[in-house]
């Protein structure tokens, strides 16, 4: 199935996933508010505003929030202790530096703010060794907003995905993709 292809990039088993993904589409449609399992209200707070900076609405579709990405987290993590020590961490990591830069805790950050502090940690080659466990965090945080997006209903539309499809006639790969390639038909 297509939705567990994230998962191994998260470190989390298909299963595990597809079972919180399920979960999270009973969240969405109950009209009781979720209270997380495992994060605090703070972590929690943070862990929206992180995953919709990671995975933003756009023309396109939906983005984490609305692909119910910080519930997933949140299922995936209250089971997987091994992970815990990891997102806690990095979170608490997340208000640390933004106390030392600009005096606030990261969810009382401007927008341009909490983008210098990420733009700090996205990119493992460019990070300086000092935001080594920031960028560990962000690594981790991120497979997981993905993880989340795409096995939900708006992220498997957002791939546009078809499923399984019957090709009745193959003409080959198209001219274009071929030309792309520097690859010919003999």
């Amino acid at each position: 199935m297509l939705a567990g292809i994230p998962l191994l990039i998260a470190g989390v088993p298909a299963p595990e996933i597809l079972r919180a993904a399920r979960a999270v589409r009973e969240v969405i449609a109950s009209p009781t508010p979720f209270a997380p399992a495992f994060f605090t209200a703070h972590e929690y707070a943070t862990v929206r505003v992180l995953a919709e900076l990671v995975i933003p609405r756009d023309g396109r579709s939906g983005g984490a929030l609305d692909a119910g990405v910080p519930e997933f987290m949140d299922f995936i993590l209250a089971e997987r202790t091994g992970m815990q020590t990891k997102f806690r961490g990095g979170l608490a990591w997340l208000d640390h530096e933004a106390g030392q830069r600009y005096g606030h805790e990261f969810l009382d950050l401007a927008d341009a703010e909490r983008r210098k502090i990420l733009d700090d940690i996205a990119w493992p080659v460019k990070a300086r060794p000092e935001h080594a466990q920031g960028v560990a965090f962000f690594n981790s945080f991120r497979d997981l907003t993905a993880s989340g997006f795409f096995s939900s209903e708006i992220g498997v539309a957002d791939l546009q995905y078809l499923g399984n499809q019957v090709v009745t006639e193959w003409t080959g790969c198209p001219p274009e993709a071929l030309a792309k390639l520097g690859v010919k038909y003999q």
